[in-house]
């Protein structure tokens, strides 16, 4: 949608700006999500704990991400990840019943919420199916492969510390460590701090 029609849409349906502050807890797991969010500005970082190890970081939601829409009408809505600020964050914040008449009012709108859903739905199958059912050398290697495919070169920058690569897959940091070394060692890979380079890409898993 246009930036004029996304005016045009809100004007009718009351919403308010929300500041938080840095390293700020926006929600705690297992309580229940009372508004319609939408980040503005700013980095949430969604994470989930374990029975045992660390909090597994799920996601980040940026500029544009809605926050958990599949469970905004949810029988049980309550949070299964407690989420943080990274920066300083903005949200445009509705109350769900005036989502809900937002919705209903204009189809585009609807057919975009139900897209959302969908895809967040696809994207939680497969973050499930990566923490749980690969092992770390198939973690390390989808994640240069998708770095790969997204800057579009064999020569990549990876986009996060080594401790946070680690925490978003639920694994040690020294066990990311180990395998990038076993990758170079073997001449999979070269790494120079965060740069890699994948010389052989049918080696890595």
């Amino acid at each position: 949608m246009e930036e004029a029609e996304i005016a045009l849409a809100l004007k009718a349906f009351p919403c308010r700006i929300v500041d938080y502050s840095r390293h700020e807890i926006y929600a705690l797991a297992g309580l229940p999500l009372t508004h319609a969010d939408i980040v503005v500005s700013g980095t949430l970082i969604c994470r989930m704990a374990p029975l045992h190890g660390r909090p597994v970081e799920m996601t980040r939601l940026r500029k544009g991400d809605m926050v958990a829409p599949a469970l905004l009408f949810a029988n049980d809505g309550a949070m299964p990840v407690s989420v943080e600020t990274d920066t300083k964050v903005k949200v445009m914040r509705m109350t769900k019943e005036s989502f809900q008449k937002m919705i209903d009012t204009d189809a585009r709108l609807r057919m975009n919420f139900i897209r959302l859903i969908s895809s967040t739905c696809v994207f939680l199958t497969r973050r499930t199916r990566v923490l749980a059912l690969m092992s770390v050398r198939e973690k390390v290697a989808f994640l240069l492969q998708k770095e790969a495919e997204a800057q579009n070169t064999l020569s990549i920058t990876l986009p996060r510390s080594r401790q946070e690569i680690a925490d978003s897959f639920g694994i040690q940091k020294f066990s990311l460590k180990r395998v990038l070394t076993e990758m170079a060692n073997e001449g999979t890979i070269t790494i120079n701090g965060r740069e890699i380079t994948i010389l052989r890409p049918g080696n890595l898993k």
